[in-house]
C-alpha cells in the first residue's frame, strides 16, 4: 500500500512517546480531511531491541510500522537517524512526513530536509487544506501572530509539531511490523550516543495532564503557591504557571504554559491569578474547559474563559478545594 503520511516515531528504552501517538492522531486527521485511507498511514520505528514498541504502535494508529534496527541506531544520534529517515522517505515517497517537536525531531528533521532537498516547518500547532494546498500554522513573535506556512510542490512536506497540537489516536488498529536494515553502520558516524541523563525528579509533563491548576503573578509569591497545589491535588490534576512565575524562580521551567513554555489542551484548565497575556493564552486556549479567577474584572482571561469567577483567589480556591474533596467524600 502506498504510504500518504509518515510519522517518526520516538520511544525511550523500548517505551513508546506519547508525542507518537499524538503525531498518528494529526495524520489520521489529516488523511480524513483528505480522503486517504488509513492504510497509507505508516510509522517509522528506529532503535535496537524494539519488538514491543512496534507491535504497540501498529495496535494503535500505524497501517504499518518500519522497523529500523541496529548497532549504528541503538541510540539516538541525528548522524545516524537522519540517514535511515531520508531512506525511508525515498522508498516509501510520502505526500508528508511528521515529526514530535521534541528534542530529537528538532535536531534531526532539519537534517532530513536538507539531505531530501526539501522546505521544513517547525514547531508548527495545525495543518489545514486551503485553496488546494497544505497550509502550517505556528506561532511567531512570542505568540502574538499566527505564520501560515505554505511549502510549495516539493514533496515531501516536512514539519515537526507541537505537543498537544493534535489529541493522541486512541482507537484500535492492525497495522503490520516491516523490519528493513538500518543502511547505517557504526564506521559511517561522526557522531556516537553516549549517554542519557535524567532531569530532576518530579519533572512534570504538563502536555499529557487532564487537569491543569495555574497560577500566576498575582499570588504574590512562590510560598503562596500551596493553596494551588492543594487544589490541583484534589482534582487529580498538575500545577502550572506563567512566564512571571517561572521567571522570579517561584516554579521550575517545567511548569510555564505558554509561547515560551508548553502548548496544552487538558479536558479542564483553571488560571488563578493570571491576568491572560497573550503568551500566556496561545499556550491555553486549546483547553476543553477553561475557569479563570482573578481581582481584575477586566483581564484578558476572562476573554477565552468559559467561566470567569471576579473575586479574590485565596478565598475562592481554598473553598473550591474544600468543595471537591467533600464531593469526592
Amino acid at each position: 500500500m502506498p504510504c500518504k503520511v509518515l510519522v517518526l516515531a520516538e520511544h525511550e528504552g523500548g517505551a513508546v512517546a506519547g508525542i507518537t501517538y499524538e503525531l498518528l492522531g494529526m495524520a489520521h486527521r489529516v488523511a480524513g480531511e483528505m480522503g486517504w485511507a488509513p492504510a497509507e498511514i505508516k510509522a517509522l520505528l528506529i532503535g535496537s531491541g524494539i519488538a514491543g514498541a512496534a507491535a504497540e504502535i501498529a495496535a494503535r494508529g500505524a497501517a504499518e510500522v518500519i522497523v529500523a534496527e541496529g548497532p549504528a541506531v541503538q541510540g539516538y544520534t541525528g548522524d545516524a537517524w537522519h540517514r535511515v529517515v531520508e531512506a525511508v522517505a525515498k522508498s516509501e515517497s510520502p505526500e508528508m512526513v511528521l515529526f514530535g517537536h521534541t528534542p530529537n525531531g528538532w535536531d534531526v528533521a532539519p537534517l532530513v530536509a536538507a539531505g531530501l532537498g526539501v522546505p521544513l516547518a517547525t514547531e508548527c500547532s495545525a495543518i489545514a487544506r486551503e485553496s488546494g494546498a497544505f497550509r502550517f500554522s505556528r506561532k511567531a513573535f512570542n505568540g502574538k501572530f499566527v505564520q501560515v506556512i505554505d511549502l510549495g510542490t516539493a514533496r515531501p512536506l516536512l514539519a515537526t509539531m507541537q505537543k498537544g497540537a493534535a489529541p493522541a489516536f486512541s482507537a484500535a488498529t492492525r497495522g503490520r511490523v516491516r523490519p528493513v536494515p538500518a543502511g547505517v553502520g557504526e564506521a559511517d558516524l561522526r557522531a556516537r550516543f553516549v549517554e542519557i541523563k535524567k532531569g530532576q525528579a518530579g519533572a512534570v509533563d504538563l502536555t499529557q495532564a487532564a487537569i491543569i491548576v495555574s497560577g500566576g503573578r498575582g499570588l504574590g509569591g512562590a510560598d503562596k503557591f500551596a493553596v494551588i497545589r492543594d487544589l490541583a491535588q484534589a482534582l487529580g490534576g498538575q500545577v502550572g504557571a506563567s512566564r512571571p512565575v517561572t521567571d522570579m524562580g517561584w516554579l521550575p521551567h517545567e511548569h510555564q504554559v505558554g509561547s515560551s513554555g508548553v502548548t496544552v489542551s487538558p479536558k479542564l484548565y483553571i488560571a488563578c491569578g493570571i491576568s491572560g497575556a497573550i503568551q500566556h493564552i496561545v499556550g491555553m486556549r486549546g483547553s476543553g474547559y477553561i475557569v479563570a479567577i482573578n481581582k481584575d474584572a477586566e483581564a484578558p482571561i476572562f476573554g477565552v474563559a468559559d467561566v470567569g469567577v471576579v473575586g479574590d483567589l485565596f478565598e475562592i480556591v481554598p473553598a473550591l478545594t474544600k468543595a471537591v474533596k467533600e464531593a469526592k467524600g
